[in-house]
């Protein structure tokens, strides 16, 4: 699967599996989670995935609608 390179926003390759992400113009080369957070810490638009990869979220609420806002 193509997606794209966090290092050099070229098209990077997503192993079938899910586990590699790979660039073959910048030599990139991370696991898809270790990717995830990559992108999340560079990109603020994505931080919300790294709730994806935390631990336990038990006891915690999402909130109010009136939170949200």
């Amino acid at each position: 699967m193509k997606i794209k390179c966090p290092k050099c926003n070229e098209s990077a390759v997503l192993s079938p599996d899910f586990s590699v992400v790979k660039c073959g113009h910048c030599n990139f080369d991370m696991s898809y989670g270790e990717y995830v957070k990559y992108i999340a810490h560079k990109d603020a638009k994505y931080s919300d995935i790294l709730g994806d990869y935390t631990g336990s979220t038990e006891g915690e609420t999402a909130g109010s609608l009136d939170e949200w806002d």
